[in-house]
């Protein structure tokens, strides 16, 4: 997907990469599916040097072994789930996490259907509430210490330019038409697809809901909000064996 800065052809064919668009957007991709997708990478590797590059937190937590693996959803839980948070709407579903889960609702933003969603459907899945799959630690994929840990952060200014620039080349590589694409589908809006930034707010501008002026400026706002949010994860859940360059 443009819209989730997939590397281009450039990048293609300057090395071999994995794991970037090998999954259709219809498909509730979570990360556990990840980490099992990259254990299969590190074995065909064969002992070859890996790059794993990203902004998603939680994937290198995983990788490192700070993450367990639960078991995926059955369908009819997640679709139960699913149908409610659309009837009811997602504050009613944060009074159900709030009972089921009270210390993972306390994190959680009563507005946020997705992880409210996905909180509830893991505790009547597994009987086992997902703070506490949260605080359980998993297999490390490869050994962390033969790894170099780097965290690339520029100064604020720098990265709100680049987000600005970022978002204004991906429409021009097409990011509309991917949109346009997406709504044809009639995919599930909480699927993890749909949520990639951009997405929504273009949507809103080809509905007519908004113009594309003001649909451009709130992606990139909600990217800066991102960007903000990775920079807190990367100052409370990396270590001194991280090496932070500008």
């Amino acid at each position: 997907m443009v819209l989730t800065a997939r590397p281009g052809d450039a990048a293609l064919s300057a090395a071999p990469h994995r794991l970037y668009g090998h999954v259709d957007p219809g498909t509730n991709y979570s990360t556990g599916m990840w980490m099992r997708d990259a254990a299969n990478e590190i074995t065909a590797a064969e002992g070859r040097p890996l790059v794993f590059v990203g902004g998603t937190g939680l994937y290198f937590k995983a990788l490192l072994g700070g993450l367990a693996d639960m078991p995926p959803v059955p369908d009819a839980i997640r679709e139960k789930w699913r149908r409610r948070l659309g009837e009811e709407g997602p504050e009613k579903l944060h009074e159900a996490l709030r009972e089921a889960d009270p210390e993972l609702a306390r994190t959680i933003r009563s507005g946020d259907g997705q992880r409210i969603v996905r909180a509830l459907e893991i505790g009547e899945a597994t009987g086992i509430p997902l703070s506490q799959w949260q605080k359980r630690t998993g297999p490390a994929l490869f050994d962390p210490g033969s790894a170099e840990k780097i965290v690339v952060m520029p100064d604020r200014a720098t990265l709100h330019q680049r987000i600005g620039e970022r978002f204004d080349r991906m429409l021009i590589e097409g990011a509309i038409e991917e949109v346009e694409a997406l709504l044809a589908r009639n995919l599930d809006t909480l699927l993890p697809a749909m949520k990639a930034i951009g997405v929504a707010e273009i949507a809103a501008a080809l509905r007519g809901q908004s113009n594309l002026a003001d649909a451009v400026e709130h992606a990139k706002a909600r990217t800066r909000q991102y960007a903000k949010r990775q920079t807190t994860w990367v100052r409370h859940q990396t270590g001194p064996d991280w090496r932070v360059v500008d």
